[in-house]
């Protein structure tokens, strides 16, 4: 029943994907897909991108760096509505506060906060109603050493989440927070670690394992149908918050 309704809601809908080639925002468009919407993935390599866009089949792309404001205006001068944005965008780029290069402490806010901000800006004259979905993470209440700055490029982005539910409104806007989700991107993360990391994390959690893209998607488009949910922080974490 919930299926049909969101099909029902969805159906003909545009939705953009800033970060959609790969990991969680494949997952999303191509369940969007299977729901009736007009998805539009980015990423920032073409080839990863075309690859995705070759899978997916009837989808639009475009390549984008969410750092710089003139990609995100190029792909939303393109669009004459839309009714759903989802930004997951974003690196899990770590170091050392007092010691990192400055450069490489930069790379969260840029990609996360200012990639967020970007894509609002030009998204939003092209939507009356609707939805936003931003992404925080596990970070912004289980912070780990080396990843301050990532803390707080999420943290923020919660904080962005429930100012934008009123400054935005009718448009909803709220945020997913993933905590360790099987992706290529968690996989370049911790490179030749990962399967031990993954080990370690999965036996920690109450469900005994990490979470996948598909879940997470499942969340997203959640988020985009409860028509009665803005300015909220939904958590799929297999509850590492609490542990």
């Amino acid at each position: 029943m919930l299926q049909v309704k969101a099909s029902i809601q969805l159906k003909d809908q545009t939705v953009v994907i800033i970060g959609g080639s790969s990991g969680i925002g494949f997952a999303t468009a191509q369940m969007l897909q299977e729901l009736g919407a007009n998805v539009t993935i980015t990423g920032r390599l073409p080839d990863k991108l075309h690859q995705a866009a070759k899978e997916l089949g009837d989808v639009k792309t475009a390549i984008v760096d969410v750092t710089q404001e003139t990609d995100i205006e190029q792909l939303f001068a393109g669009c004459d509505r839309i009714d759903h944005l989802v930004v997951l965008g974003g690196s899990l780029a770590s170091g050392k506060v007092a010691s990192a290069p400055l450069v490489e402490l930069g790379r969260p806010i840029a990609e996360r906060i200012w990639g967020a901000i970007y894509a609002i800006r030009h998204a939003v004259p092209k939507m009356s109603n609707g939805s936003i979905t931003l992404t925080s993470g596990l970070f912004s209440s289980r912070p780990i050493p080396g990843m301050a700055i990532a803390a707080a490029a999420v943290g923020g982005i919660e904080a962005m989440t429930r100012a934008l539910a009123l400054e935005l409104s009718p448009i909803r806007i709220n945020a997913i927070a993933p905590g360790y989700i099987d992706t290529p991107l968690l996989k370049a993360a911790f490179a030749d670690q990962y399967e031990g990391v993954i080990k370690a994390q999965a036996a920690a959690l109450p469900i005994q394992r990490i979470g996948t893209a598909e879940e997470t998607a499942r969340s997203i488009v959640f988020l985009m149908t409860s028509e009665f949910i803005t300015g909220e922080v939904l958590h799929i974490d297999g509850g590492g918050r609490l542990v």
